[in-house]
């Protein structure tokens, strides 16, 4: 995931030895994740990765978590290989085996209901705003009674950028699609309660980065 061609700095991922992958930007950013995550997230009960990309971010939750039964999820095949030899490195009892899943298709929500928890780093800019909106609705759905949504990535604010490397990524994402691009902070939130989520807490993330949740009414 995404379906579409994207600038090689998109989603940067390096082969090792077996089929584990390693994203520099997961290397970097998981710690902070991570620690946002153990202020919000229930204690207990299913936990969703959408997009989990090369697994490191699943290995990282799970054992942080570990009151959480961990489930990556992942479009592409070769990412799916690489979340399982992560899993299998780390030989945590709470992280699944990865499992194919469009989180931009509609529909998927009602296959995978009953989330305490559903987590998704660094895809919507990613994506259009209409597979955006997409997501999230069906999110809310996935969502149990009183489960949360946590969003992680680059946002704009009132429309603009906070950096120069921000300006030049999000402008390259455009010049390649249209549709792609920085999603506003103020338009992503009023998506997440438009779907009846209420915003639990905005957090300031290292390289102008956001961490985002809101929960499902009990």
């Amino acid at each position: 995931m995404p379906r579409r061609d994207l600038p090689p700095s998109a989603s940067v991922a390096h082969a090792g030895a077996d089929a584990r992958m390693h994203a520099p930007a997961a290397e970097r950013n998981a710690e902070v994740i991570t620690e946002a995550l153990q202020d919000i997230a229930p204690a207990k009960g299913r936990a969703l990765e959408l997009a989990s990309g090369t697994g490191q971010h699943a290995a990282a939750f799970a054992r942080a978590l570990p009151g959480l039964d961990w489930q990556p999820s992942e479009i592409a095949d070769d990412r799916r290989a690489s979340i399982d030899a992560h899993a299998a490195a780390t030989s945590l009892p709470n992280l699944r085996a990865a499992i194919p899943l469009d989180a931009t298709e509609p529909g998927w929500g009602a296959r995978h209901s009953g989330q305490a928890l559903i987590v998704l780093v660094n895809l919507l800019h990613l994506i259009s705003a209409d597979e955006a909106q997409i997501l999230i609705a069906e999110a809310a759905q996935a969502l149990a009674p009183g489960g949360v949504l946590a969003i992680y990535g680059p946002f704009l604010r009132e429309g603009r950028a906070t950096s120069e490397g921000d300006a030049r990524f999000h402008a390259s994402l455009e010049a390649q699609d249209p549709d792609l691009g920085y999603k506003d902070v103020a338009e992503v939130q009023s998506w997440l309660e438009a779907q009846g989520l209420h915003p639990l807490r905005t957090v300031e993330m290292p390289a102008n980065n956001l961490f985002l949740s809101a929960r499902r009414p009990a």
